[in-house]
């Protein structure tokens, strides 16, 4: 679970009803017909955007803004690292009842590609092939999070403006102009505040974690073909080891030498 996620949308709606809240009621600030134009208009125009499955799709690749779905590479390093050094002792084919335990797709599919003798250029185009569909369906993830976020504020528009011709129809009352134009304005509220609060950083969001689960998997590419060329397992771990930032590489080099201590 991604703590942060979860934890700034929930700080930032208790601190915007806090706000409310010290000045006022927040019955003011709610309006159903406000509600439905935002929220409706915004859906509206994502389906019309979008194609019913590319919507689906997308509220799945939603859930990888809440979730840590991702390989720690660390982890990821040290098993390739055993692969490659059974594979050396007892060659690949040793390595095809370990593949059957991952449980990380695209490595489980790497491996077994290399078991099964595939041509080192052919592995490579196949795991490459498969990198750039994750990374379109992540990018359209965030791109219609994006379009949904420059949506909300504008029928938030739409609802106010609708809410002005209501209220100029009543001039003649001008003890309504006040609340009219309080709820006009509402929509607009409601428009901005989902497009800052939730679609926007929610795009921002899988654009980070799409980055992440790419690179850990040019990480795992550069690994599996690393092994499938016969390369010692010191060499391996270097290669992979290029992936990480600073502060990863000590962490994985301190465990290194906790393990060779214990052995």
């Amino acid at each position: 679970m991604d703590i942060a996620t979860i934890v700034g949308i929930i700080f930032g709606i208790v601190l915007m009803i806090g706000a409310i809240l010290a000045e006022g009621s927040l019955l003011p600030f709610w309006s159903f017909s406000s509600v439905l134009i935002v929220l409706g208009g915004t859906m509206a125009a994502t389906l019309i955007n979008y194609s019913l499955s590319q919507v689906i799709g997308t509220i799945k690749v939603l859930r990888i803004a809440f979730v840590n779905n991702v390989s720690e590479s660390p982890e990821v390093i040290q098993t390739l690292v055993k692969f490659a050094e059974k594979a050396r002792r007892e060659g690949l084919l040793a390595l095809e009842a370990e593949a059957e335990t991952l449980e990380e797709p695209f490595l489980k599919k790497g491996i077994q590609l290399i078991v099964d003798g595939t041509d080192p250029e052919l592995v490579r185009k196949i795991l490459e092939t498969e990198l750039s569909f994750i990374e379109d369906r992540h990018r359209q993830g965030a791109e219609m999070f994006e379009n949904m976020g420059a949506s909300a504020p504008a029928f938030g528009m739409i609802g106010t403006l609708i809410g002005l011709i209501l209220m100029l129809r009543n001039l003649d009352d001008p003890s309504a102009i006040g609340p009219g134009m309080a709820v006009a304005l509402i929509t607009t509220f409601y428009g901005t505040l989902l497009a800052n609060l939730l679609f926007l950083p929610i795009a921002g969001k899988l654009k980070i974690k799409s980055g992440e689960e790419i690179l850990n998997k040019e990480l795992m590419l550069e690994g599996i073909l690393s092994i499938q060329a016969g390369e010692n397992p010191r060499i391996v771990s270097e290669k992979m080891m290029a992936f990480l930032n600073p502060n990863e590489r000590l962490k994985l080099q301190g465990q290194d030498k906790r393990d060779d201590g214990e052995d």
